[in-house]
């Protein structure tokens, strides 16, 4: 049996060259980075040489980079260490509704002790409106924190856009010796996949992680713009220039170095590859399977993200199915794949709960191949052939022209149109 990995989104297989270059790290050069003896100096050297790698990649400075152990942590860092280090000047977050659940809960946490969050609506594609950021700045605000693009319906999001509006507002604040608003990005699905330079989108903090682009797990970065005060969030060390306590993760660390040196040189060639079979799969699908929806933006996406809902079906009975024939994908973010309810993605750009219950997402990888898609489109209309036979709902409509929902309050029908 083939065996197709469309879940990219989650985790990324690692890279035999970053494989290679973490193993001396595991036996050999042992060391803590923090020691003074010469094991101890090759670690740092590793670390250092890391950290430039990772800088290179999103046009920052060595000196603008910190190591922490995955995305969420850096993403709590960013958003929790910003407003406790400027809460004597404001005490207003905003953030937009459809942000990973590492921001959404930090905000939420932050709320519980007395911070005003204001949480963006988006709209069918899940575009977040520079306009409507601009609208809930309030002379209190100090933190804005949008993603760059969406993991799990892979819009795009108008951060350059977002950060010259935030520019303008700020050169009035600092003429009114005002705090500026700071302004975060989770660049975690698109660091290593699109072109990503800080200074270009114009922000002062920026989440990114190695295992999104073929590096290990266990290694992420937080980009703090030289000059951004943070309170750590983890106590008890030196590390990360007192940002971030704890024993450096040299393997992973090197590994992620590694992968954001591979990432950098070969980008150009993985996008055009991933984008080639994202369009084949977006475009071929839909003629095999009918009532068949694509989530989020039809062109300002991920070269490596296809979101699709098949209505009158569940997303778990798609997964299982996909699964015994060896194609791994996903419903949604990795996240809440396993949480048997609605996203709060699909949700927030309001898609019908009856079509967001049958959502499948596929992730691309620069390992996939032209045969994998040929794959999928064998296999998978077979299988939802075989699960709407089945399907109540399905044969209500077919019968009857009609969508219909049962359960206490969810009740409706109406008529299909041709």
């Amino acid at each position: 049996m083939r065996e197709v990995y469309l879940d990219n989104q989650s985790t990324t297989q690692i890279e035999e060259r970053v494989y290679q270059e973490m193993l001396p790290y595991l036996q050999e050069n042992y060391g803590n980075a923090q020691s003074m003896h010469s094991i101890g100096a090759k670690a740092k050297d590793a670390l250092e040489k890391a950290r430039g790698q990772v800088a290179e990649l999103i046009g920052a400075k060595e000196n603008e980079i910190y190591f922490t152990s995955c995305g969420s942590e850096a993403n709590n860092l960013a958003v929790k260490g910003v407003a406790e280090a400027y809460k004597e000047k404001g005490k207003h977050i905003i953030v937009s509704g459809i942000e990973h659940f590492s921001v959404l809960y930090s905000a939420r946490r932050l709320g519980q002790e007395g911070f005003a969050i204001t949480y963006l609506p988006v709209d069918k594609y899940g575009l977040v409106s520079p306009e409507e950021v601009k609208n809930s700045i309030r002379d209190e605000t100090i933190l804005v924190s949008i993603q760059q693009a969406n993991p799990e319906i892979g819009t795009i999001q108008p951060i350059e856009e977002i950060a010259h509006l935030l520019q303008k507002i700020n050169a009035e604040r600092r003429a009114k010796s005002q705090e500026p608003i700071y302004f975060h990005t989770d660049a975690v699905c698109t660091a290593g996949i699109i072109p990503v330079e800080v200074n270009k989108l114009g922000v002062d903090l920026l989440t990114l992680a190695g295992s999104q682009f073929y590096g290990p797990k266990g290694a992420a970065a937080l980009y703090i713009k030289k000059g951004v005060r943070i309170i750590p969030q983890i106590d008890g060390g030196i590390q990360e220039g007192g940002r971030r306590a704890g024993t450096e993760n040299i393997p992973a660390i090197v590994g992620f170095g590694k992968a954001a040196e591979i990432a950098q040189n070969e980008m150009g060639e993985n996008y055009q590859k991933m984008f080639h079979l994202r369009d084949r799969l977006i475009s071929e699908l839909p003629k095999k399977i009918e009532y068949l929806y694509l989530n989020g933006h039809p062109e300002k996406r991920l070269p490596n993200n296809i979101n699709f809902s098949v209505e009158f079906i569940e997303g778990e009975g798609m997964l299982l199915f996909l699964d015994e024939k060896g194609i791994y994908v996903s419903s949604g973010s990795a996240c809440t794949s396993r949480a048997l309810k609605m996203s709060h993605v699909l949700s927030a750009i309001e898609l019908d709960p009856a079509i967001a219950q049958g959502s499948v997402l596929f992730t691309l990888s620069k390992y996939n191949t032209d045969e994998d898609i040929d794959y999928v489109l064998q296999e998978f209309p077979a299988i939802v052939e075989r699960l709407r036979a089945v399907s109540p709902l399905y044969n209500y409509f077919k019968k009857t022209g009609k969508r219909k929902v049962a359960g206490p309050g969810t009740d409706y029908e109406h008529e299909h149109e041709e």
